[in-house]
């Protein structure tokens, strides 16, 4: 009873805000009464009645693509000394983010017997999504967004090739300085288990074709992340569009080269099996060159020409 009561008045105030919204044969448009009337709520909410109401909170594909673009020409006309800076500090936010996942997903060895696809579930749901989401929010630097983002402004017209190739340079490097300063403390910190040295031997053990895939499709549905959250609005719905397709690509067992940057080195330095070389030219190298790809072509290329901006 009380329910109704609530939605009975629910639906008298806005009858009394909105009596144009109701009414079939008003000359005005309805979208043109919706606006009418989210005003007068915003009013009732003490906001200004008078003012233009919020950005939708998701912009619309194009619109999507038209923010990537500025998004890229702003990190190619950025100098280099912020471009490596920012870099840095976004190969620290993924560390964290790996470190998680091999913390909470990696240290279930009795699930991962019983039920290996409930442990790559969590080990995606518990860490990369967070490192992600560090870097979005703080507007750091990192390589394998930088593969779709700026490549779409790079296609557009809007930056150019050097510029393209600096960002990625300077990004990639950055992100491995990030990521081995993160390592390097963890390791002396004593809080890693010896999971780490499983996942760091795996990765190693991949073939160039393997890990050349792995990383195609893992970069893939990173930038895809990376692309839908560019194009909310608020925190919550940002936090959304990462989690999903980050959790998704690590619980698939595809492959990132700048977290590979934090769990092979570090499981080098938990005695795991593998030689700096095994770590760049098994897995980095090959990883790397399938997140561009991933990057440049499924998801830049594509929307560029779908939304005719080539």
């Amino acid at each position: 009873v009380n329910a109704v009561k609530s939605m009975l008045k629910i639906a008298l105030l806005l009858l009394a805000v909105c009596p144009s919204l109701v009414q079939g044969d008003s000359p005005v448009p309805f979208h043109g009464r919706r606006h009418a009337c989210m005003q007068r709520l915003s009013a009732l909410r003490g906001g200004n009645a008078g003012g233009p109401l919020a950005p939708p909170l998701l912009k619309t594909p194009a619109g999507i693509l038209d923010g990537i673009i500025a998004a890229g020409t702003a990190k190619g006309d950025m100098p280099a000394s912020k471009t490596l800076l920012l870099a840095v500090v976004s190969g620290t936010q993924i560390a964290f983010g790996s470190c998680l996942a091999l913390m909470v997903g990696g240290a279930i060895p009795g699930i991962k017997a019983a039920n290996p696809g409930l442990q790559r579930i969590i080990f995606g749901s518990f860490g990369l999504p967070f490192g992600l989401m560090l870097t979005t929010v703080t507007g750091a630097e990192l390589f394998t967004g930088n593969t779709a983002i700026v490549m779409t402004s790079f296609l557009s017209g809007s930056t150019t090739l050097s510029k393209l190739l600096q960002n990625w340079s300077l990004a990639w490097v950055g992100n491995l300085i990030g990521s081995l300063l993160v390592a390097g403390l963890f390791y002396l910190s004593g809080v890693i288990h010896a999971g780490v040295v499983a996942v760091a031997s795996a990765k190693a053990s991949l073939t160039f074709r393997e890990a050349f895939v792995r990383g195609i499709l893992g970069n893939w549905l990173v930038c895809m992340a990376v692309w839908m959250a560019s194009g909310c609005q608020d925190l919550t719905s940002k936090m959304v569009a990462i989690w999903f397709p980050i959790s998704a690509f690590v619980a698939l067992g595809l492959e990132h080269s700048i977290a590979n940057m934090l769990m092979m080195p570090l499981g080098m330095m938990m005695s795991a099996p593998i030689t700096t070389r095994d770590i760049l030219v098994k897995n980095l190298l090959p990883v790397t060159l399938g997140n561009t790809v991933g990057g440049a072509v499924a998801v830049a290329s594509v929307f560029v020409v779908a939304y005719k901006k080539l």
